[in-house]
């Protein structure tokens, strides 16, 4: 059994999204395999869209509270480190236009010799995809399309596309290609998705360290096969690091975890995690 990657969330919500880029270097002198952003392009108020990440549906964020966008916190990020790999998990693909969404993903990933990974997700809040003028209950459909031009685009001639949302007529180049391959993770809990991370490079899941599911990790492993299974867990470490174990055994590859950005605390945290997680 190889050892398990150890990844950190890279905060770009929140009160402190401004000290992002100085999060993600404190991190990654700490020793993190990867470090992961959060994808939301705007709230609305009221949101009547069950977020599934709470028990009572509830969104836990007010409205003015800051969100730098995913894909250029991203690029920020790449260009403040040399060695962590980084990802967001997971991106709502469907608001976004495929083939300048390769184009951005593809960029990064030139500019910082890889180290770049995606996970993807169909989306939950049907208020941002009205403001976007993209038909909610298409999400899925897109987002499967958006992963198929995305992979055509990054060989640098991709055939022409003829789709139910999005085409690409022949002739297309795209340079430079992304240096490796970027690996697409599939991200949600319901059974289309973890049949969709079969079909990917691995899935992404989400989980509170006092409430995880070893059953569906269990799955998602079987699911993946040699791909990666990696869980956001969410939780203060005393918490994360025993049921992180739990989902270690059921076979996730990596965790992603709630890591102090202070330098010394995060090193120590780092430590600490790969001593008990071995």
């Amino acid at each position: 059994m190889s050892a398990i990657r150890i990844g950190a969330k890279l905060a770009n919500f929140g009160p402190d999204a401004h000290r992002v880029l100085d999060a993600a270097q404190s991190l990654e002198a700490a020793g993190v395999d990867s470090l992961w952003l959060s994808d939301r392009v705007v709230t609305v108020t009221p949101t009547e869209s069950f977020y599934p990440f709470a028990p009572n549906g509830s969104v836990p964020w007010r409205d003015d509270t800051p969100f730098m966008e995913a894909v250029t916190a991203l690029g920020m990020a790449a260009a403040v480190t040399t060695r962590v790999e980084l990802g967001v998990g997971v991106l709502v693909a469907a608001v976004r236009q495929p083939v300048l969404l390769a184009k951005q993903l593809g960029t990064i990933a030139a500019l910082a010799g890889g180290r770049v990974a995606l996970g993807i997700g169909s989306g939950w809040m049907a208020e941002e995809f009205d403001t976007l003028g993209i038909p909610f209950a298409e999400r899925a459909e897109r987002t499967d399309e958006v992963v198929e031009l995305m992979r055509a685009c990054w060989t640098g001639t991709p055939d022409a596309y003829d789709g139910a949302h999005y085409g690409l007529p022949k002739g297309v180049a795209m340079h430079p290609v992304p240096p490796q391959h970027i690996p697409i993770l599939c991200g949600g809990m319901s059974t289309a998705a973890l049949r969709r991370a079969g079909e990917l490079d691995g899935w992404y899941g989400y989980m509170f360290a006092d409430r995880i599911d070893t059953d569906i990790v269990r799955t998602a492993a079987e699911m993946v096969g040699t791909g990666r299974v990696v869980v956001r867990l969410v939780g203060p470490l005393d918490k994360s690091l025993p049921a992180g174990k739990q989902l270690v055994a059921a076979g996730a590859t990596e965790l992603v975890l709630d890591i102090d950005t202070d330098p010394e605390t995060a090193a120590a945290q780092v430590v600490r995690a790969r001593a008990e997680l071995s």
